[in-house]
């Protein structure tokens, strides 16, 4: 079972995540959706397309742009479309 943290609240857990570059992304119906604020932020990777970011609010404390996801990922990273990671002090264990 992994699972993500922060300020002392779990965010996401389940054991069916794909590891990427070192991150887990977490199954999107795993991740508890009241802590997530959408984002405007994009970024955009060469191999996995354009990232989108959500924002956490948890037990009243804000974490801007602390999880990202690819709704519509190029063909090579297909396997993380529908999930979520995190960075920004998310602890993933």
């Amino acid at each position: 079972m992994v699972e993500a943290r922060w300020n002392g609240v779990r965010i996401a857990h389940g054991d069916d995540t794909v590891i990427v570059e070192g991150n887990h992304y977490f199954p999107v119906q795993s991740v508890d959706a009241a802590l997530l604020r959408p984002s405007p932020t994009r970024t955009i990777c060469p191999w996995k397309g354009t990232a989108h970011y959500y924002s956490l609010n948890v037990a009243g404390a804000d974490n801007p742009d602390a999880a990202w996801y690819y709704p519509d990922p190029k063909p090579e990273a297909e396997n993380i479309r529908g999930r979520i990671a995190f960075w920004k002090g998310v602890t993933v264990s």
